[in-house]
């Protein structure tokens, strides 16, 4: 996994509208880049929530919130469709961007152990250099920490 100071690796993903964003389209702008491992499933249903509830929050601090999972955009759209998410949302199948911030790992659940998305969330700054790497997140938790940590809290 990636550590504070790295660069963040760039990647471009299609949103849930099939649109290509880069995490370059936000240089200047702080991003909150959270991986999760499945839409429509309890945890990440929650997680998504609670950024949805406190997005105007994040908006008022210049702070672009990006969710990416292995879903396709189809899936996407239906998840942000039924929970009213207002960020975005990115299709990552082929692991591009999972991969390369390391969030692709050995999970054990139930004693069977398989490779999936470790729910994981970075920051990144103005200079897209990682600010923050909260590994292993807590879904109902994770929103009000990163923006507890954005407001010097």
């Amino acid at each position: 996994m990636l550590e504070v100071g790295n660069k963040a690796p760039d990647f471009t993903l299609a949103d849930k509208d099939g649109k290509q964003v880069s995490l370059g389209d936000f240089k200047g702008k702080k991003v909150v880049l959270y991986f999760y491992p499945r839409d429509n499933t309890p945890g990440c249903s929650r997680q998504a929530c609670a950024f949805a509830a406190a997005y105007s929050d994040f908006k008022k601090l210049n702070v672009q919130v990006i969710g990416v999972s292995k879903d396709s955009v189809s899936s996407h759209v239906k998840f942000a469709e039924k929970y009213s998410l207002p960020f975005i949302l990115l299709s990552d199948p082929d692991r591009q961007a999972i991969e390369a911030y390391g969030v692709w790992q050995e999970k054990k659940n139930y004693g069977k152990v398989s490779m999936g998305v470790v729910r994981s969330t970075f920051i990144i700054d103005e200079n897209g250099s990682i600010e923050k790497v909260m590994p292993k997140v807590k879904p109902d938790t994770n929103a009000a920490e990163i923006l507890a940590y954005l407001k010097g809290e």
